[in-house]
């Protein structure tokens, strides 16, 4: 089985898609709608597009998502705005600081810890997995480099989860995955591909790399993170909640989309969710602002000093294929600018962060997609890329 670990899709998806399919039809929601225009500011810039900003966030709550929070920021100006509800039986505003589940995002701040610990000496990019973690992977693998996990080169397949679609793993969201179990069940199938060959994007490669962090340092994965990245990035509303199904600090229900035997459709209340199997690679709950922090700070060398830094915007060449990720990110180009770019998903829950290298434009969002894990774009998703990175 191959659990869907690849979030980083929505991202690219929204960024390429023309927006010519017409919007679903919205639900007959009980709540009451709040647009974008009664919930969003923004500071007269030359920079962002305000108007497409808006227009974007408009006519929250639909069948695609129950709100949305949007940062847009950088040297040519700031954008913020927020829409929708903060659940669907009240019709309460959203909260434009609430938390939500970061999902993948949370591998850039494994990729910086990663990288702080080899700046301060302690890990070796070049030195394979093996030499710190022995035994973890069996013989038929080759040397798999710290730098190939990073960089989803590894050839490590992914690991099993609790089903393949929605329904089975909603009647597991409250029991326990282990990272080891995830890593054990991906070990047994042996390798994908001999490292370096090509590049293939999975959950698997930063679950050993959380590992290894917790092996190198005696101490656990989320005391790193914290102490490496989040203080360091001024990250104090971000946090890891291990096998707590909750979010602890005010927040935005998330919603599943569900098709019932009778062809009507249910929005399940998915906002409790144990995510230990993911760990390293996805169980980060955040802010937008929180995020934004982490993208200025990162890219401006405050948390990972060169030459350590530079892996976070180095692409890997393959043998097979191309390849697009690097340490913890994705370049992609629109329109003629080059954007790192980082996206994550869980059920009820959709982020994406997106930066120029230079930061002149960064763009951080949470939208409650009522298909988080769907293999389509989210339409909300897709308008805010397109709006906040629209040259003007």
């Amino acid at each position: 089985m191959r659990p869907r670990t690849r979030a980083a899709v929505l991202t690219t998806t929204a960024l390429v898609l023309a927006l010519s399919a017409a919007p679903l039809a919205a639900p007959a929601f009980a709540a009451p709608t709040t647009t974008a225009a009664h919930r969003t500011t923004a500071r007269p810039t030359a920079g962002p597009d305000a108007e497409a900003l808006r227009a974007a966030l408009a006519g929250l709550p639909d069948a695609d998502a129950t709100a949305a929070l949007v940062r847009v920021g950088g040297s040519d100006g700031a954008w913020r705005g927020s829409a929708g509800v903060h659940d669907l039986a009240s019709g309460q505003a959203a909260d434009p600081n609430a938390l939500f589940r970061a999902g993948s995002t949370t591998k850039v701040v494994t990729a910086a810890t990663v990288l702080r610990l080899a700046a301060q000496g302690r890990i070796d990019l070049d030195a394979p997995v093996q030499h710190y973690l022995p035994g973890l992977l069996t013989p038929a693998f080759e040397p798999v480099s710290v730098r190939q996990l990073l960089n989803h080169t590894s050839g490590i397949p992914s690991g099993d989860g609790w089903g393949d679609d929605f329904q089975d793993q909603y009647a597991h969201r409250f029991d326990t995955l282990t990272p080891a179990q995830v890593v054990a069940s991906a070990v047994a199938k042996g390798p994908e591909f001999s490292p370096g060959d090509r590049q293939d994007y999975l959950n698997i490669n930063y679950t050993i790399l959380g590992m290894l962090i917790e092996r190198v340092t005696g101490h656990a994965y989320a005391d790193e993170a914290t102490r490496l990245v989040l203080r360091p990035a001024g990250m104090h509303h971000t946090y890891f909640p291990g096998t707590d199904p909750r979010i602890r600090s005010p927040h935005n229900q998330g919603y599943q989309k569900v098709t019932r035997a009778d062809g009507t459709t249910e929005f399940v209340d998915v906002t409790e969710w144990n995510q230990a199997d993911r760990w390293a690679a996805g169980d980060m709950i955040s802010t937008t602002a929180d995020l934004e922090r982490l993208v200025t700070a990162l890219f401006s060398g405050r948390v990972v000093p060169e030459p350590q830094l530079q892996e976070m915007f180095t692409v890997p060449q393959v043998k097979e294929g191309t390849a697009s990720y690097s340490a913890g990110l994705r370049r992609f180009e629109y329109e003629g600018t080059v954007y790192w770019t980082k996206s994550g998903a869980r059920y009820g829950y959709s982020t994406a962060i997106a930066a120029t290298r230079d930061l002149s434009r960064t763009l951080v969002y949470s939208v409650d997609s009522t298909d988080a894990k769907g293999e389509d774009a989210n339409p909300v998703a897709q308008r805010i890329v397109l709006a906040a990175l629209r040259q003007r």
